[in-house]
């Protein structure tokens, strides 16, 4: 129990799916304030894997890599494979994470359980009309596939 003077002590975030988990959510608080519909875990023709996709009103499509640790960014260097399948790209990081590992010229979100700020914006490459139709009908179908999953309480 603290008294009214000492702060409450915050839990630590101790496992990698826990620090992945906390930034997932807060990069998702992020796009929702800034008016895309995020959906998680994406399924690309490609055979990859978007952490993160969101579409907005006017149906740009946004991509986001999580990564949680630097061993997290080591293994995993099919993020490029991404960059063909939306017109914005962000990696999302929690808040100790070196950024210095990070490509300096690709965008950043540096988030945490509540929220999260851009650190670095996107570059915006539009995509071409038959791509752009192609993936937004991928992001609908999969949105509604997770809606079905979803039991009704």
């Amino acid at each position: 129990m603290s008294t009214e003077d000492e702060p409450l002590a915050k839990p630590a975030l101790e496992t990698r799916p826990e620090v992945t988990e906390a930034v997932t959510r807060g990069t998702a608080r992020l796009l929702v304030d800034m008016g895309y519909a995020p959906i998680f875990e994406l399924s690309l023709p490609n055979g990859r894997r978007a952490d993160i996709a969101a579409v907005s009103k006017k149906g740009e499509i946004l991509m986001v890599e999580v990564k949680s640790c630097r061993a997290d960014f080591e293994v995993d260097k099919k993020w490029p494979e991404y960059r063909e399948y939306c017109d914005l790209f962000y990696f999302a990081v929690p808040e100790d994470f070196p950024v210095e590992l990070l490509p300096e010229d690709e965008a950043l979100i540096i988030a945490d359980g509540f929220g999260g700020a851009i650190v670095r914006p996107s570059e915006k490459i539009t995509l071409a009309g038959a791509r752009r139709k192609q993936t937004l009908i991928r992001i609908a179908r999969s949105a509604a596939f997770k809606g079905l999953a979803t039991p009704r309480v």
